[in-house]
């Protein structure tokens, strides 16, 4: 068996925590992903990283609320969720 990663990152606009987690909680939820454990930090005075990780990888984001947009990276296993999850995340 060979080892394949995919993987995924992109800005987004959206930097508003709670938007974030319920968002992608979602999208990696319906795409197949198992989330084993979340993991998030406020920053003072401003700015947010979460880390799901699942079971066929992570999902990291990190908000940059002062230029107005997040990085999102998706390292995958499982390319079936990895597509799916692509495919979800342009309907955000």
């Amino acid at each position: 068996m060979q080892a394949k990663i995919w993987n995924y990152s992109e800005w987004i606009q959206e930097t508003n925590p709670q938007k974030i987690r319920q968002q992608f909680d979602e999208a990696l939820g319906k795409a197949g992903f198992n989330i084993l454990c979340f993991t998030d930090h406020h920053f003072s005075p401003q700015g947010y990283t979460a880390l799901w990780l699942l079971t066929e990888s992570h999902f990291a984001v990190h908000t940059f609320p002062e230029f107005g947009k997040t990085y999102i990276e998706l390292s995958s296993c499982n390319l079936e969720f990895y597509q799916e999850f692509l495919k979800l995340t342009k309907e955000l």
